[in-house]
């Protein structure tokens, strides 16, 4: 199959590849934060609640410290050996870390043995989403014509949010069908268990994916740099830029993506079930979203979507939160959840073409994956935990603030960096005759 920039379509086949497997690699990596409140007890002492959050938040966030690690080390694999390798590579990992969570010994059979295996399985995923994100976005974006590049690389953020609404759609499943005991003993396990089945049917799909042509064409002339830390120290300021221009975006979207079901249960009172169908509903509308905004930055560029988010996260955070935490009911709840991720919509439906478009063909990979996970390793990861520090220590708003800096940081980058819509990651492929995608 081969799919040529000048019909004007989209290469529907490699968008889809791609996408299915980063539905299923977040769904793992999300499903996580959705069911924590069900198996935080399982592997920690009994006693208070929100310290057994922050345990669980403790052993997410180490799974992102992680990534730095799987965006090195997968990031050089898509750089050496090709996007379509580092693909089934990132989701094998997944599935294994899915079924060792699904089977993990729990605190009253084993003590800690059972928070050891939640922990390596943790570790596993970091360096799995290290890789995938990295992979993915390159992929998709080299897979596309240009014109299209931000419609189909919206589809990343498309595909995570999906897996986040099928985990939350699921737990709204299973709230209804189990007892809260039973969800807490071995409901929580039934996610996990899909996951993992998931991610062996997706290994199995991305194996007949195509390869992009521009990593096909820049092979020979760079095949003894491709995916080298001496090629990426070329492009310095790229990689330091990625890292600043992530860190607001990132910690925004976990902050109304992953912590949100758990704030407005454990601050607004919510109880947990009209948490979670906020979570779900104002994530759907977030999902559809993503394909517009990507459109739209085809054709007005990359920053001025940047710019937007940058100024909405950084004057409306604390009012937004502020505001969620006296939601008294459902669509008080959901309006005011909704406003925030049409904010971070202006980051999340383009941030992965950007990333693409600043670097060349033979260390793409790593230049996107390496400072990507820096930044998610200090600012997403660790946004949950940070928030129920804040909470435990009584001064809840100074996560606000703490939101709303990192996102005027980025405003700033935003606004002295280059456009990068049209970038060429193909020799020719403005030609009418182009190959973006070879069988």
């Amino acid at each position: 199959m081969t799919a040529r920039s000048g019909s004007g379509r989209t290469p529907w086949k490699a968008v889809l590849g791609g996408s299915v497997g980063n539905l299923v690699e977040w769904y793992d990596w999300f499903v996580y934060a959705s069911f924590a409140t069900y198996f935080a007890a399982a592997f920690f002492p009994k006693g208070n609640a929100t310290a057994q959050l922050l345990n669980t938040a403790g052993i997410f966030a180490v799974g992102f410290f992680m990534r730095p690690i799987g965006g090195w080390l997968l990031g050089r694999f898509a750089d050496r050996r090709g996007r379509k390798a580092a693909l089934t590579l990132t989701v094998s990992l997944m599935s294994g870390s899915a079924l060792l969570i699904a089977v993990a010994p729990t605190y009253d059979s084993v003590g800690y043995f059972g928070a050891v295996v939640l922990l390596v399985a943790r570790l596993m995923q970091g360096l799995s989403v290290g890789g995938e994100y990295a992979a993915s976005a390159t992929y998709l974006t080299e897979a596309t014509p240009p014109g299209r590049r931000g419609f189909a690389s919206s589809f990343q953020y498309v595909s995570m949010t999906a897996g986040q609404l099928i985990g939350l759609g699921l737990q709204i499943v299973l709230q209804r069908t189990l007892s809260d005991a039973a969800l807490h003993s071995y409901g929580w396990r039934i996610p996990f268990v899909i996951g993992a089945l998931g991610a062996a049917v997706v290994l199995y799909l991305r194996r007949s994916l195509l390869e992009t042509a521009a990593y096909d064409q820049d092979a020979p002339e760079h095949s003894g740099e491709r995916g080298t830390i001496r090629a990426l120290r070329r492009h310095r300021r790229e990689f330091l830029l990625v890292i600043a221009l992530t860190m607001g975006g990132t910690l925004a979207y976990y902050t109304f993506t992953t912590y949100l079901t758990k704030y407005l249960s454990n601050t607004a009172g919510l109880p947990k079930p009209t948490a979670a169908l906020v979570s779900f509903c104002v994530l759907l509308v977030f999902m559809l979203l993503q394909p517009a905004a990507g459109a739209l930055s085809d054709r007005v560029g990359r920053r001025p979507l940047l710019i937007a988010f940058g100024v909405g996260a950084t004057v409306g955070t604390v009012p937004l939160m502020t505001a969620l935490a006296h939601a008294g009911g459902f669509w008080p709840a959901f309006g005011l959840s909704l406003i925030g991720l049409v904010v971070v919509t202006g980051y999340t439906s383009i941030n992965a073409v950007v990333k693409v478009e600043l670097f060349p063909t033979h260390v793409r990979a790593l230049g996107v994956a390496l400072p990507y996970a820096i930044a998610n390793a200090l600012f997403g990861g660790t946004a949950e935990y940070v928030a129920l520090w804040f909470k435990k220590a009584g001064i809840e708003t100074g996560f606000y603030w703490y939101v709303a800096g990192c996102a005027a940081v980025s405003l700033v980058v935003y606004a002295l960096m280059r456009e990068t819509r049209d970038a060429a990651l193909t020799r020719g492929e403005d030609a009418p005759d182009a190959v973006p995608v070879r069988a």
